[in-house]
């Protein structure tokens, strides 16, 4: 059977062109319908006629991700936890914020991976090691999930307007099923998710990185978590073995559209990476690229290595940093009572497994 989820536009034209004999048009009617009215079996495509339907039944299917378990925060926040078909978990995230008309709008944090294998030490998916990359369709998937969980069925006014690849899994290194992702979020028959709403993050993957900027389908986001290379070392060491000296290199030639910039991700870890030491090297690191930097607090689960930052430590360390005209917004970490943090319900769901 086929996981027709599993195709791109192209890809689905020319199965059922070529290989269905049926028209252009045919493929995409179905198209719209799988990402547009998130239809959930073939017999709903009312305008797609009666013979291709039964022959779309026998020889393909529709699979979306089951949810497994759904927890909420006090702050609005809403971690699923996600199990594919083969039974792997994955996690995707709802943060809501209030637009400036007032209305709230969700930004969705996807993975692209199942686990991680870049082990940074402070992040609980890291820990549970990698299993294997996402599909197209099961990137996509959480999407289609989130969207029937939000309601959100109105292309026009749309309750989920923004996405980051900062969930499970490092994206650049499954970059084929990244690509054909984007390629068909930007669909304008598809998800129809502009660029500018679109964020892929990555710890400093080489391999990848001018694909990305060329292709202009999402802007770009580095986990960078340390301002000097002995440091990155110690809490990032696998992404640490591409130094950051040229990976600051390599982002100062990333093509850029008019008034883009590329976003710097500092996880401020508790007497790690939090003085005002640090800030003058982040400063100096920083101020080569055209950039802005989110300063987020970290959120340690049970048995971390590492603890949250002091306030006022976060306040000096921002203070500096504007000081030098220099971008820096603290992002507070959200859904803290529900383990939102990367992997922690993951971690949690497979220790309850285990314990069984």
């Amino acid at each position: 059977m086929i996981d027709i989820l599993n195709m791109t536009l192209p890809e689905l034209t020319r199965w059922m062109v070529e290989d269905l004999g049926e028209p252009r048009f045919r493929a995409v009617q179905v198209w719209q319908w799988l990402w547009q009215k998130m239809a959930r079996d073939f017999e709903s495509m009312s305008n797609v006629s009666k013979n291709t339907r039964a022959r779309l039944v026998e020889i393909a299917m529709i699979v979306w991700p089951t949810v497994e378990r759904v927890e909420k925060s006090t702050d609005g926040t809403v971690k699923l936890l996600l199990r594919l078909a083969d039974g792997a978990l994955v996690e995707t995230v709802l943060i809501p914020s209030e637009s400036k008309d007032g209305v709230i709008r969700t930004t969705q944090c996807l993975s692209s991976q199942v686990g991680c294998a870049m082990g940074c030490t402070f992040c609980s998916t890291g820990s549970l090691g990698f299993e294997r990359n996402m599909t197209m369709a099961e990137i996509l998937g959480q999407i289609l999930v989130a969207r029937d969980y939000l309601n959100d069925r109105r292309l026009d006014r749309p309750i989920l307007r923004n996405l980051v690849f900062m969930g499970m899994g490092e994206p650049l290194l499954n970059l084929r099923e990244l690509m054909r992702s984007l390629e068909t979020l930007n669909s304008d028959l598809g998800l129809t998710f502009s660029p500018r709403r679109i964020t892929v993050s990555t710890c400093g993957i080489e391999k990848g990185l001018r694909e990305l900027g060329d292709s202009g389908l999402a802007y770009l986001a580095v986990s960078l978590h340390a301002p000097n290379q002995a440091l990155r070392e110690r809490i990032m060491p696998k992404a640490a073995r591409w130094s950051l000296e040229e990976l600051i290199s390599a982002l100062e030639k990333y093509p850029l559209k008019t008034r883009e910039r590329i976003t710097f991700e500092y996880l401020l870890l508790g007497g790690v990476n939090d003085s005002i030491a640090e800030a003058k090297e982040l400063a100096r690191l920083v101020s080569r690229v055209k950039g802005k930097l989110n300063l987020i607090l970290y959120n340690p689960a049970e048995g971390a290595p590492y603890k949250a930052p002091d306030n006022s430590r976060v306040l000096a360390f921002e203070k500096y940093l504007w000081d030098r005209n220099i971008t820096a917004i603290v992002r507070k970490s959200k859904g803290q009572d529900i383990n939102a943090a990367c992997g922690q319900l993951k971690a949690a769901a497979c220790q309850q497994e285990s314990e069984r």
